[in-house]
């Protein structure tokens, strides 16, 4: 019930520990994508500096301007304190729009200013895709088990957020276990640091003495400057007409697009299970036209509601912390500091802090579901450990190539996949589940734990969902193409109807009895 004199403020004190965390994801996305725009790609730094950075604070600000907006509407209906939905630009989605997008075109045409141009084009093409999401996000939020919505996050939370930072720590672990230990300390323990000192802060300070006293980090003023950020319609116009005149590079766009606005509406659910409500519909038009937005002032990467919100409702967070990053991030874009950062903080400094971030949802998401759906959590996550190997393989492959070794097959030869397979290494396997693996992980973890729950037909209509996608290629092909009548769509027709026929002859005495306690609602009769 409301209480009258309840008052929503934005700012609280716990938001301090929250925004180190939430800078800190964004930070090091920025670091990345600026890093491998100036050195793969050769992009100037007046492109990634000038043109890239200031963009994607742009879109951050445009973005978190909302889900301000929506925390401080969500407390004043419930009558209690929400923590607002973190953003930034979607880890995930940043590497496919580097390596499937603006990649290709460097390497076709050498040309890094024709590739920025596309990679805007694409970003812009992308936030309406996004933003349509919002007409069957909402159906899709009812229909789905939230066991699959955060289950497949979770594998994303496992491998990319929580497996690679850790390995970073690892590789340099001076600096590394020096801000690990605060972490775990101060965020996972829930200690009280001396003086009250945000734990997130504490670790990238410690991190970074420890770097400059071995010589890894920097103090260098060269890419401090002034930055504004201004919209380049003419260079968005080319290209958005060179994605035209090659539209293959649709097929990139489309299915990522779809993950983006399926990855919201799997942050809004996580969110609703740490017990803050939004509107999943608002929230995806809200990170599409971020999106646009950010293209039109020079960012090619998309933004997102991110994942995390559970682990900074933990902390007591309200929206300070968001509207910290809204001020810290445009004001390190635009006076170039970003580049000073990037000299001065170490990566291992602070990666712990994405790993903390990682085991805060894992951990909330066991919570937050039915004990017996915690199989449809680990069958989801699943997909993300191949999609892992297949990144790590090309990784292999690239760096094999980059130091000499000549005739290297290419990943996918027929020769080289059987002699995977002899070695215990399922390319071919892992292959198909990486490709569109939030999706299929999705479907999964739904299928697992509609089953578990008796509710056959709704298993039987997310098989069947997973057949039509397969036959395009959203998911388990390479690309997006004319219907293909392969084995996996086959096989998912075949699982659609069993489950479709199934609950036909079913009869309650053949559900086993099993020894775990049934959560509520759980085992209800086949539809």
């Amino acid at each position: 019930m409301r209480d009258g004199s309840y008052t929503y403020t934005l700012v609280s004190r716990s938001d301090f520990s929250a925004f180190w965390a939430l800078f800190t994801d964004n930070l090091i996305n920025l670091m990345v994508l600026a890093g491998i725009c100036q050195f793969v790609f050769q992009m100037p730094a007046e492109i990634v500096f000038g043109r890239i950075v200031p963009g994607a604070a742009v879109a951050i600000v445009a973005g978190i301007a909302v889900y301000v907006w929506l925390a401080k509407r969500a407390a004043e209906k419930t009558g209690r304190d929400v923590t607002a939905l973190p953003y930034g630009i979607s880890t995930p989605v940043m590497f496919v729009y580097l390596f499937g997008v603006i990649g290709p075109i460097y390497w076709a045409t050498n040309d890094p200013v024709l590739a920025w141009q596309v990679g805007i084009g694409a970003g812009f093409m992308g936030g309406i895709v996004a933003a349509m999401g919002a007409i069957v996000g909402p159906w899709l939020k009812r229909v789905t088990p939230r066991a699959g919505m955060l289950g497949t996050l979770c594998g994303i939370a496992l491998v990319f957020i929580g497996t690679v930072p850790l390995a970073t720590v690892f590789e340099n672990p001076f600096v590394g276990f020096a801000s690990m230990i605060i972490i775990l300390w101060g965020l996972v323990g829930r200690f009280r640091l001396p003086f009250n000192i945000p734990a997130g802060l504490l670790a990238l300070i410690v991190g970074t003495l420890v770097a400059l006293s071995i010589g890894e980090a920097k103090i260098s003023f060269a890419g401090v400057g002034f930055y504004p950020p201004l919209p380049y319609v003419g260079d968005l116009i080319a290209g958005i007409q060179h994605l035209f005149a090659n539209p293959e590079l649709f097929l990139v766009l489309v299915p990522v697009q779809i993950y983006n606005f399926i990855e919201t509406m799997n942050n809004v659910e996580s969110a609703e299970a740490a017990g803050d409500h939004y509107p999943v519909a608002t929230c995806q038009v809200t990170d599409g036209v971020g999106t646009m937005i950010g293209a039109l002032f020079g960012s090619p990467f998309p933004t997102t509601a991110y994942i995390g919100h559970p682990a900074y409702k933990r902390m007591g967070a309200h929206a300070g912390y968001i509207i910290g990053v809204a001020v810290v991030i445009p004001v390190a874009a635009v006076f170039g500091l970003l580049a000073f950062l990037n000299d001065l903080i170490p990566v291992a400094a602070a990666a712990p802090v994405l790993v903390f971030v990682a085991l805060s949802l894992i951990t909330n998401t066991a919570m937050s579901v039915k004990p017996a759906h915690m199989a449809a959590v680990t069958i989801a996550m699943m997909p993300h450990v191949s999609a892992f190997l297949m990144v790590k393989w090309g990784s292999l492959m690239g760096a094999l190539g980059a130091t000499g070794v000549e005739g290297l097959p290419r990943l996918g030869d027929e020769a080289l996949t059987a002699a995977l397979l002899q070695q215990g290494a399922h390319f071919q396997g892992h292959l198909a589940l990486s490709q569109g693996a939030i999706l299929t992980g999705l479907i999964w973890g739904a299928i697992v734990a509609s089953v578990i729950d008796g509710r056959f037909r709704n298993a039987g209509g997310f098989a069947l969902a997973a057949a039509v996608m397969s036959l395009f290629g959203v998911i388990h092909g390479a690309s997006l193409h004319w219907p293909d009548f392969n084995p996996v769509s086959m096989g998912y027709l075949i699982a659609a109807a069993f489950l479709y026929i199934y609950p036909l002859v079913h009869v309650q005495e053949d559900r086993a009895e099993d020894d775990l306690p049934l959560a509520e609602g759980q085992g209800t009769p086949a539809e």
